[in-house]
């Protein structure tokens, strides 16, 4: 919660600390009550960038970042290169809340080969953590990912089977071998090396070596003709034709502009669109459009060019961008951009090779800087309008729910609440919120079922005993100044409306518990999911709304997010337990050996059903490790 400027004692200190910075170059760090940090930026004066957050505070909504700072931290650094290093670590590390960012960044999809396995394997991932990886991206549209890999699938023809090692039980080849979009390593009928030639082939592809692809293409089809091998020859020219069919389509200059990234960005009050032109070998292979959020324009460039802080996002945004995406040896920047060796020189350690940066006047390249530069505009423009119609459409359904409930206002803050368990084991439950018709995932809460006896499922005894404990929670934080640290906000607040998943039942249970809220004006219904009537408290027959109505689909997706964070979280406890049931007490199986087994086979009862080979051949697990393991599990399997 923000704490207000008008805190003497505060805004003395911070000015104080603001006084005594350093005049250099470097970075500075705003931090909270708490000691988090909630900005990062950089300077060529620190004390001057500073003082200038002062004049024209940073805003998230309806919050100004002094409002919450408590503190000033800084670095000083040798220089502008290394002060944007700095800062974009700092970013990465600490994830500002007042920082600019990649709106819903973990979202954004990947292509990971697995270079770990004997044979790799080539899929999309929204994680990037894996050692022994290979990752390419992020991508903003996951759809044209999966037709890039369905072409790449038919070129190289990599196996898409999952795990660690190819194929099936049945010991035979899958339809896409007879279908030639695998060469069936799973069976040997290809070898280690020509699978990995396969796979470097993927990856030259994903990095835009296009002409070495052609190269090697043409190549293995004439080595193929001179040995008489047609068949094979006739494969080779295929795939070269595929390739030159592609890069033909997407020839938008001549090849004389070579491999290159093209970055543009429209900003416009908070929000921001960049856009990534991926330009290789002269021809436009992707575009990536990333949202941006948590924009605020810089103070010296504000008073100096009035810009509108696009060099500022520029900056930022590509040193994130390029943290977890290969960089070109070249990248197009806009006019805005005039400090162009900065960059250039953060962006060559990224690389660990040279980079540079430029901003063309005309000829082809200005001609794709100034098309990147109108697809931010537009995609700016179309998601303003989209974020509109989504904010009106939220209105109108908090508006027809009112009516339809006979609610005596709009349900401005909507709490929702589920039970999973299997057979009365692991039961949990979740509380998931929308303020204002949108998922407030900072407000979510999850419980552990604690008055039941393991085993007994009693899915309306647990409904109680949860809301019992909502309403314990409320009045406790009632108790706690609004600045304490520690205090809860989520279950601070007082909802205007308690969603129940299941029936009358379920509410009679909830309507128990929820007296006390009750009396405070808050209304609590239940959905049944049968035929998705709505149970109130006090009405014999249910509320029947129509399918196609907006306060009905509102009250499904709330519902049915309920549900699918209550089952997350009893499946993850479930997994808990059955891990720690099976591999716990193993010899020689501490943390990170269990760590590493999961990861090789993927599920505690795939390492039951591994055989000792299999076991032997875990990465980091010692060959005597693995016996002792296979040992154990042989005699607790057999009784022995």
């Amino acid at each position: 919660m923000a704490r207000r400027a008008s805190d003497p004692a505060r805004r003395a200190r911070l000015t104080e600390q603001r006084r005594a910075l350093p005049a250099g170059p470097g970075v500075y760090l705003f931090r909270d009550e708490a000691g988090k940090v909630i900005y990062v930026g950089k300077a060529k004066s620190i004390r001057s960038r500073v003082a200038g957050h002062f004049a024209n505070p940073v805003t998230r909504g309806a919050v100004e970042m002094i409002d919450v700072a408590d503190s000033i931290d800084f670095v000083l650094v040798g220089s502008e290169t290394e002060a944007l290093l700095v800062e974009n670590g700092f970013i990465k590390q600490y994830q500002p809340q007042f920082n600019i960012r990649l709106r819903d960044d973990k979202s954004y999809p990947y292509v990971c080969i697995s270079l770990d396995e004997e044979y790799p394997r080539v899929y999309i991932t929204r994680e990037k953590h894996r050692p022994g990886r290979r990752y390419f991206g992020p991508y903003s549209n996951a759809k044209r990912v999966r037709h890039t890999l369905d072409l790449l699938g038919r070129l190289f023809q990599y196996r898409t089977c999952e795990g660690a090692e190819p194929g099936r039980r049945s010991g035979s080849p899958c339809l896409d071998f007879h279908i030639d979009r695998c060469t069936a390593p799973c069976v040997g009928y290809v070898t280690k090396a020509e699978y990995r030639d396969a796979i470097d082939g993927v990856m030259a592809f994903l990095s835009g070596r296009y002409g070495e692809i052609e190269d090697a293409l043409e190549a293995q089809m004439h080595d193929a003709a001179a040995a008489q091998e047609y068949e094979r020859a006739a494969r080779e020219r295929d795939r070269l034709q595929a390739v030159r069919s592609l890069l033909e389509r997407q020839r938008v200059t001549g090849e004389n502009v070579g491999t290159l990234d093209v970055v543009a960005v429209t900003v416009d009050g908070d929000d921001a669109n960049a856009q990534v032109f991926q330009v290789r070998d002269g021809s436009l292979v992707d575009r990536h459009s990333f949202y941006l959020t948590g924009v605020s324009r810089a103070e010296e460039e504000r008073d100096a060019t009035a810009d509108g802080g696009v060099a500022e996002v520029v900056e930022q945004f590509a040193l994130r961008y390029y943290a977890s995406s290969t960089v070109p040896p070249t990248v197009l920047v806009p006019d805005e951009v005039t400090e162009h060796a900065a960059l250039a020189a953060a962006l060559r350690e990224l690389r660990g090779g040279a980079v540079e940066v430029l901003t063309p006047k005309r000829g082809d390249r200005r001609r794709l800087l100034d098309m990147a530069r109108r697809n931010s505009e537009l995609a700016l423009g179309q998601e303003r309008l989209k974020a509109e119609r989504r904010r009106e459409q939220r209105v109108e359904a908090l508006d027809e729910l009112q009516r339809h409930l006979g609610l005596d206002g709009i349900p401005v803050r909507i709490e929702c609440y589920d039970i999973s368990h299997l057979m009365g084991t692991e039961t949990v439950a979740s509380m998931v919120v929308m303020e204002g018709g949108a998922p407030s995932n900072d407000h979510y809460r999850r419980f552990v079922i604690r008055d039941l006896a393991e085993g007994e499922p009693d899915d309306f005894a647990s409904m109680n005993e949860v809301l019992r404990r909502r309403l314990a929670q409320w009045t406790r934080q009632q108790e706690k100044p609004v600045h304490e640290p520690g205090r809860d906000e989520s279950f601070a607040s007082l909802p205007d409306l308690i969603v129940i998943d299941g029936g009358k039942g379920q509410l009679s249970a909830g309507m128990d518990a929820l007296q006390p809220f009750v009396e405070r004006g808050v209304a609590v219904v239940s959905l049944a999911k049968r035929i998705e009537e709505v149970f109130v408290p006090g009405r014999r027959d249910p509320i029947v709304l129509p399918h196609d109505t907006a306060a009905l689909q509102l009250l499904q997706r709330i519902r049915d997010e309920a549900h699918r964070f209550a089952i997350t979280h009893h499946r993850s406890r479930r997994d808990k337990r059955l891990t720690g049931s099976v591999l716990d007490g193993l010899p020689g199986v501490g943390p990170a050996r269990r760590k590493a087994l999961l990861q090789h086979f993927g599920s505690p009862d795939r390492v039951v059903a591994a055989t000792r080979a299999e076991l032997e051949a875990t990465p980091g697990l010692p060959g005597k490790v693995a016996r002792e393991i296979y040992a154990q599990l042989h005699r607790t399997s057999t009784g022995g």
